[in-house]
């Protein structure tokens, strides 16, 4: 039963292949024009990702994120949030690769089994990187109002936050 597992992908590339030939769809044509509208959406998301990239590197080089780790420290105590995650939770919703760094730092600092090390774990499993995800898949399809999205992706992102330390301290 545990082999199932390396069987389940070919057997579905054998599916997948087996019923475009029963529809007589032209299988390795189709896969190439897919893969060619691939590339170019890679293309045209390159500048914009590679922009995003650079800004997210800047604000965590300029020091700007500890400046915001020190003011949201209010914040953090009111909702029950340790403040050593504060950083992960700002830093998740704009880069995933970041956010990872941070959590590994964190695991390194406090131990994975940690309270804190527990919250930022909820709050990585459970978040979305939300300006990614906004710029890649709203790019990709050229729609440029993105102003409800992103309200709801944030509100989410918060409520997120504010339930890790619940979950965590009361459920687990």
């Amino acid at each position: 039963m545990t082999d199932i597992g390396v069987y389940v992908v070919p057997c579905m590339v054998l599916v997948i292949i087996g019923y475009g030939m029963f529809r007589k769809v032209p299988v390795l044509d189709t896969f190439l024009g897919g893969a060619y509208e691939g590339m170019q959406t890679m293309v045209r998301l390159l500048p914009t990702l590679v922009g995003f990239i650079t800004a997210v590197t800047m604000f965590q080089s300029s020091g700007a994120l500890d400046m915001l780790m020190v003011a949201f420290r209010p914040v953090a105590d009111f909702i029950g949030t340790p403040v050593e995650v504060i950083p992960l939770a700002l830093l998740h919703p704009i880069s995933g690769g970041g956010a990872t760094a941070l959590l590994s730092d964190l695991f390194a600092r406090y131990g994975p089994d940690s309270y804190i090390g527990r919250i930022a774990s909820v709050m990585c499993g459970s978040d979305e990187t939300t300006f990614y995800a906004v710029t890649v898949y709203y790019g990709s399809v050229g729609v440029n109002r993105t102003r409800h999205t992103l309200l709801a992706a944030l509100i989410a992102d918060i409520s997120v936050v504010m339930s890790s330390a619940f979950i965590v301290t009361f459920l687990l």
